[in-house]
């Protein structure tokens, strides 16, 4: 349980003792797609973190939605809970949506689980705080001091393992002194386990790779499909990512500290990995249990949303007669 963690503790020499303790943000409000599962997850992690939430799932699921909202209201009458602490909108109409996104007064953060459409059209119309990513848009950069083995083994597990997740790779950016060695094996690699390949110009020289139009740079493929171009140096990869990525998940493959420190410090996605699958962009993975999302905003959540990052904070400050002069 998350609420009431003592985050930092301190004295002043004032006299005055000063903790900041966790606490939960209030009301959530969930808008979601076609999974019903959503409706699980979101109610267990608001209700761990000590939030009331309000969901408003897909037209699909709504009544698997609203069989499984059963179950929850009933956990939490037997568990002498607030049964109101987990409510679910009881109408398919696209205008409940709408007023959800303004109700200031009533909800302190919205998070959208869904494609693009939906989540764009939150971060476009909501006035109330919004904790999301529009876009997974995945790079992987082998670096000139790439390990080959490691390489291979990444990229296939980052590309093919699960093609529809946010955290699967897009885009493949391979430096041009390993083209030659680490890089055409694992486009062969790649094409052998069916994935379509939409090259540069020097890549798509390989056979069975398809030439690269410009709107393959910063596409979300969800799909057996995955981009990739030569870049002559570490800075040009960095400036591929900085001007076509959606600052969610990118890695860089190397075995030089520097290359790797330079890549971390240079980017700015809510998560940065090396030598390791993109694919472990996952709350469940990072040990931090169920999540309702991975948010790509640079305020509060980033990165895998759980139940702590379902928290604020306060501080609370102890005094003895304390007065100011």
């Amino acid at each position: 349980d998350p609420v009431g963690e003592i985050l930092e503790e301190w004295d002043r020499p004032s006299g005055l003792h000063i903790r900041r303790v966790r606490t939960p943000l209030g009301v959530i409000g969930v808008i979601y797609e076609s999974r019903p599962n959503v409706t699980a997850d979101a109610g267990a992690l608001c209700l761990k973190a000590g939030n009331a939430v309000i969901l408003r799932g897909g037209s699909e699921g709504f009544h698997s939605s609203s069989a499984l909202h059963g179950c929850l209201v009933a956990g939490l009458k037997a568990a002498g809970l607030p049964e109101e602490s987990i409510q679910l909108v009881p109408t398919r109409e696209r205008a409940a949506v709408s007023e959800m996104l303004t109700m200031t007064d009533y909800i302190d953060v919205i998070v959208p689980r869904g494609g693009k459409g939906l989540v764009g059209l939150v971060q476009r119309e909501a006035r109330v705080p919004v904790f999301a990513h529009l876009e997974g848009i995945v790079h992987i950069y082998v670096d000139a001091e790439a390990d080959p083995v490691k390489a291979l083994n990444v990229i296939l597990n980052a590309k093919t393992r699960r093609t529809g997740i946010c955290g699967a790779a897009e885009c493949l950016l391979i430096h041009k002194d390993v083209m030659s060695t680490i890089g055409q094996g694992v486009i062969k690699a790649l094409l052998e386990a069916g994935v379509e390949v939409r090259g540069d110009k020097e890549i798509s020289t390989i056979e069975g790779v398809m030439p690269a139009s410009s709107s393959d740079w910063g596409c979300e493929y969800l799909d057996m499909i995955i981009a990739a171009k030569t870049v002559g140096s570490l800075d040009e990869a960095i400036a591929h990512i900085r001007e076509f990525g959606s600052n969610h998940t990118d890695c860089i493959l190397t075995e030089d500290d520097g290359a790797a420190e330079r890549f971390f410090q240079r980017l700015d996605s809510a998560i940065l990995m090396r030598n390791a699958s993109t694919q472990f962009a996952d709350g469940g993975e990072f040990g931090m249990g169920a999540e309702i999302g991975i948010a790509t905003g640079k305020m509060h959540a980033r990165g895998p949303v759980g139940a702590a990052q379902l928290t604020s904070f306060k501080y609370l400050v102890d005094g003895d007669g304390t007065v100011r002069s």
